[in-house]
């Protein structure tokens, strides 16, 4: 066998990804909104945990703010809450989404 030509059978160990161009033809992009839009159907305890997280540290600083110190130290164990259920739903996605691509 010459120098320049190479043996397929020596490369069996190369995955390469099969793709149907075919199907891809006459689709458009996926814009912004879309993909935010895909984003939460896939998972919507992201963006709850986020808005509740937002939330409670808006209000903390409102009550630190105008002195009410009990309340502004509840929010803000309120929100370190928030941030573990939004970070719990982010790992529960990927895991998930892992396990889908895999089936």
């Amino acid at each position: 066998m010459a120098k320049n030509t190479i043996d397929n059978n020596n490369l069996d160990w190369i995955k390469i990804k099969e793709v149907d161009v075919t199907e891809d033809i006459g689709q458009l992009p996926e814009t912004s909104k879309d993909k935010l839009y895909r984003k939460v159907r896939e998972n919507p305890f992201v963006p709850i945990g986020t808005l509740a997280t937002v939330s409670a540290l808006a209000y903390g600083l409102y009550n630190f703010s105008i002195g009410n110190r009990k309340m502004s130290q509840y929010m803000m164990r309120t929100r370190v809450a928030a941030q573990a259920f939004t970070f719990v739903a982010i790992i529960t996605g990927l895991i998930l989404s892992q396990k889908k691509i895999n089936t």
